[in-house]
């Protein structure tokens, strides 16, 4: 399981290698709003009532219509009236539907989030690149959200599904924590728990808050090498990623934050650089610390001899939800013992 996480991972940061990250360092002091869609036109006729079908209280009563918005990518989507059954392609996507309350809506997902808490056992499991959309149409579900990840090169393989009639709401994978609440709000208007999605949103804000209140404070910031994945492909990020906030929100440096996105790291760069802190999100290697702590020449970096090495959860840290707060944590409390 830890394997496969990781590996999505791995994959997700080589592919956003080659497109650009737009840098979002700073928090949107103005932060969008949706309205709900909660005024429909009553269509020609009543919607007939699925069978077996979980119970689901939704924040505005809906009336069988359809409404046209636009996906968080730009694209023309078509709602359905009402919203019993859910594909959820995506880890994140899955936690936020989630975190909203609709996990027991979920009737199919995809290998890396079936480890999110309330994901029901035996639901129908898709093999994130490489989905099967005949069997997709087979579920007749009412809305899918996908990630940016299946418009790669901009074509979009799932337009035979949604030429079926099937609303596919296609979400960007966030690079700034200002995107991640967009997304939160986004979902949460489609399926009508605006309040559970603004609920969400603030306690995230307000734990950030916390944490950015006192990292400010901080004078003599440490300066922070954050590996995603090993020795001999070691990658890391600059900015333009919510992870490169992350580091900053804590009071500390960001070693390649002179740089952009996604990159490689070489040993040569780590030594010259000599970071006071290694953070690793790494979780498919029996012991990733001694990894690091054995590579050759590696001995003499500062955050080797004084034993700042420490393991950053995978998940929260690498999938663009909520849980970033948790990872944020993680952080605060690496680099600065005692002091969040």
């Amino acid at each position: 399981m830890k394997k496969r996480i990781s590996m999505f991972c791995i994959l997700a940061i080589l592919l956003f290698a080659f497109t650009a990250c737009v840098n979002n360092s700073a928090e949107d002091t103005t932060e969008p709003t949706y309205t709900p869609a909660s005024v429909y036109t009553p269509a020609a006729e009543t919607a007939p009532e699925p069978t077996d079908i979980p119970s689901y209280d939704y924040a505005t009563e809906y009336v069988p219509a359809q409404i046209v918005i636009y996906d968080r990518e730009g694209f023309p989507v078509t709602l359905p009236s009402q919203i019993y059954r859910i594909i959820s392609i995506g880890p994140s996507n899955t936690e936020i539907l989630a975190e909203l309350g609709l996990s027991g809506q979920i009737i199919a997902t995809d290998t890396f989030s079936d480890n999110v808490p309330g994901i029901q056992p035996g639901i129908s499991i898709f093999d994130m690149m490489a989905l099967d959309l005949e069997y997709m149409i087979y579920l007749e579900p009412d809305i899918i959200f996908v990630t940016g990840m299946t418009r790669v090169g901009g074509e979009d393989p799932l337009s035979v599904v949604s030429d079926m009639g099937i609303s596919v709401i296609h979400m960007p994978t966030s690079t700034s924590i200002a995107d991640i609440k967009e997304d939160i709000r986004f979902m949460a208007t489609v399926v009508g728990e605006v309040d559970k999605g603004d609920a969400t949103v603030a306690e995230m804000t307000s734990e950030i808050d916390r944490i950015r209140a006192i990292g400010e404070t901080i004078t003599d910031r440490r300066t922070v090498y954050f590996e995603i994945s090993p020795a001999p492909f070691m990658f890391s990020f600059g900015t333009g990623t919510f992870l490169h906030e992350m580091i900053e929100l804590v009071g500390a440096d960001n070693v390649f934050g002179d740089q952009m996105g996604w990159l490689g790291v070489s040993d040569e760069a780590l030594l010259e650089i000599n970071p006071d802190v290694i953070l690793t999100s790494v979780n498919f290697l029996d012991d990733p610390i001694a990894d690091i702590v054995e590579r050759p020449g590696w001995s003499v970096i500062t955050a080797v001899q004084n034993g700042d090495i420490f393991i950053i959860d995978t998940d929260a840290s690498n999938r663009p939800s909520h849980h970033i707060v948790i990872a944020l944590r993680e952080i605060a409390e690496a680099v600065y013992p005692g002091k969040f």
